[in-house]
């Protein structure tokens, strides 16, 4: 790393000394800053923290990990609140992608000076260029939904997006709030600082730790943090500000995270300081939270645990970039029950239904609507897991519900020799086409969409209008900004199979919708311009049958097989196609389809018929909803085996304390304890 290269502050302190033994691995590794470390920063401030008098030292000159422990001083809360204070005017540039330019006001000189420290130094504006990874505003707060979605596995029941007014300008501002785990003083300044992930499991979304940083910067300037969290039976309540603004005010060339703790007392059964290095260190961290945050004094601080219950985490961005055009990117005001992208909702005025239908739906309004992004967002929301937004739950949004003459296709997909697990891909025809103008494929990565309605089949010629499938694709890896796929070798075959998938699904179903299927004999074809020219078939209202179509009701003339024979005979047929894969598939004189490499050998196997052969692929179809079904059926099998443990060890937990009660009144009541007489 360069020189003249960044800092993260974490750590600082009036003198050298050696860290104490409890002090974290963090901390030795961001060592403090000596005394004369920006002091012009808040010359001019006018900041007077309830209770508690400002340092000499500038504000922001802290620790924001432990150094030492003490034991935490009372200090009363004030319920009365001082007039809001303007903040000065910004010179920051409130459109995002104008943003970026950032002029450092003063070097640290103990960055350069002659055996000073060696430590990670992060300039300012590296958050606004980590934060550019994301194109998309929605995609910011998806990053926001899924940390939530993770603390299901803590015990969160919901997620709450809304909009926040700031009190001190009255714009609006966006608020996440879950009922998780929440974060304990450690876990909130991991979160703050780049890098860190505790997520290491499979059943995480979040892996790489940068999430909260990159999504925050990308939706507003500034961004303040609410943690409650209860482990170690020890309450503690923590507040954290990462702001751009005040970074750029004050020609910061560290980044500074001012943060404050507090933990619960139970000889007072109130929430008091805690104090990780002493009370004027404390004292700077608050004040700037409070010049810097939408809150002018510590009780409004405090006031924001209110509605947080015993335990979770509540995020306020505020500062809310614009866009080119100088407005709010995000709009708050257009729709009461969602949060709109200003501009990008550009409804074309028009009678045809077809473009009626494709306007409303889910493929056109999640590019606009928060609402219809966060209904597809996850392909199994956890049960008695609420997304509420704007006061409303987000009703989840099954894309598979939406198909007509559905297809489940087996894929395996292969790379240096090593077959990866199998995925089943959902194909069909989207209901209302070829009215309806939408195709592509859904793709999620461990139950979260990447890539919706991804567009493998692009041609001018409309082979492919209407197929739509989902498929949940863990097996390549996404982008840090969780809205493509990496380009890999496995993600290239993806694409071909899906785009080969796309046009053999075509090449067997579009006869349904009333196109003429060159690939079907001319009496066949002939019969089915027939039914549609006599409205035996429409396109919208066709049921949505699993390859059912042309098999006749009555099953008299056509030998049954036992569920034995039929698997069997189903083994056979994949045996087969594994012989000939890559093949294509076509139809011959009666309109039945099979490979090209061997029409005879499937046409004379035990001298079954077209309609045999159909009635076998529908077979299979189904077997292959049913494995699906099954291994969701073990996956729940598994979470409620995790649950009941969990229930157990808690269980066995409250016994523990129980016992320690018991044995705590037992040697109370001991005691002896006699009343001083006056």
């Amino acid at each position: 790393m360069s020189s003249g290269a960044e800092v993260i502050e974490l750590s600082s302190d009036d003198e050298e000394e050696e860290p104490s033994p409890g002090t974290t691995a963090l901390a030795r590794l961001a060592p403090s800053s000596p005394p004369d470390v920006k002091p012009h920063l808040f010359d001019d401030a006018d900041v007077k923290p309830l209770l508690l008098p400002l340092p000499l030292h500038p504000p922001g000159y802290g620790a924001l990990v432990p150094v030492k422990t003490e034991d935490p001083v009372p200090v009363p809360v004030a319920t009365a609140s001082p007039p809001p204070r303007a903040l000065p005017p910004a010179r920051l540039c409130r459109q995002f992608w104008k943003s970026g330019d950032y002029t450092v006001a003063r070097r640290n000189p103990d960055a350069d000076a002659p055996g000073g420290r060696n430590r990670l130094r992060i300039n300012p504006k590296f958050l606004h260029s980590n934060a550019t990874s994301h194109k998309w505003a929605f995609g910011a707060i998806a990053e926001l939904l899924d940390n939530a979605i993770d603390e299901v596995n803590n015990g969160a029941t919901f997620v709450r997006v809304d909009k926040f007014t700031n009190p001190r300008d009255d714009n609006s501002s966006l608020l996440i709030q879950d009922d998780g785990g929440g974060m304990d003083p450690e876990a909130l300044r991991r979160c703050m600082s780049f890098g860190f992930s505790d997520k290491q499991s499979d059943a995480f979304i979040g892996q790489y730790g940068n999430g909260f940083k990159t999504s925050t910067m990308r939706l507003g300037a500034d961004v303040i943090v609410f943690t409650q969290n209860q482990n170690n039976w020890v309450p503690t309540r923590s507040i954290g500000l990462l702001s751009y603004t005040f970074l750029m005010e004050t020609g910061c060339d560290d980044v500074l995270v001012p943060t404050v703790d507090y933990q619960y007392d139970v000889t007072t059964a109130s929430y008091i300081q805690m104090l990780r290095h002493d009370q004027k260190l404390f004292s700077s961290n608050l004040g700037i939270l409070l010049k810097w945050s939408p809150f002018a004094s510590e009780a409004e601080l405090l006031k924001q645990f209110d509605d947080m219950g015993e335990h979770g985490t509540k995020i306020i961005v505020f500062n809310l970039w614009f866009n080119d055009d100088g407005d709010m990117e995000l709009d708050f005001n257009s729709d009461e029950k969602d949060i709109l992208i200003t501009g990008a909702h550009k409804k074309v005025k028009t009678n045809k239904p077809e473009k009626i239908a494709t306007q409303n739906y889910v493929s056109s309004r999640l590019r606009y609507s928060l609402r219809a992004y966060a209904s597809i967002l996850y392909l199994h929301v956890p049960d008695n897991f609420r997304i509420i937004l704007r006061g409303c739950d987000v009703e989840p949004h099954n894309i598979v519900n939406d198909l007509m003459y559905r297809e489940c296709v087996l894929y395996k997909p292969q790379i240096a020799g090593l077959t990866e697990p199998s995925v089943i891909t959902t194909i069909g025809f989207v209901k209302g086409a070829p009215n309806i103008d939408v195709q592509g494929f859904n793709v999620y990565h461990k139950n979260r969409l990447i890539s919706p309605f991804w567009k493998v089949a692009n041609n001018s010629y409309g082979k492919g209008r209407g197929v739509v499938g989902i498929l949940e694709a863990n097996f390549i890896k996404p982008t840090h900004d969780k809205q493509d796929f990496e380009k890999s070798a496995l993600y290239q075959r993806l694409e071909i199979r899906l785009k080969d998938m796309t046009y053999e699904y075509w090449g067997l179903h579009c006869h349904r919708l009333g196109y003429d299927n060159k690939s079907l004999p001319k009496a066949t074809r002939a019969l089915h311009r027939a039914n549609h020219m006599n409205g035996g078939s429409s396109p919208i209202s066709a049921p949505p049958r699993l390859l059912a179509a042309d098999i006749p009701t009555s099953s008299c003339g056509i030998p049954r097989l036992s569920a034995s024979a039929a698997r069997e005979k189903i083994n056979s047929l994949e045996s087969h196609s594994k012989s000939n894969m890559g093949l294509k598939r076509k139809f011959d004189s009666s309109g039945a389809m099979s490979d090209s490499a061997d029409q005879d050998g499937l046409d004379h196997t035990d001298g079954l018929g077209v309609y045999q052969r159909k009635r076998f692929n529908e077979y299979r179809t189904l077997t292959l909803e049913n494995d699906k079904l099954r291994n969701e059926c073990l996956q729940y099998e598994e979470s409620e085996k995790q649950l009941v443990m969990k229930e157990q060890k808690l269980r066995s937990e409250i016994a523990e304390e129980k016992k320690k009660y018991q044995e705590l009144l037992r040697e109370l009541e001991s005691l002896d304890v006699k009343e001083e007489k006056s």
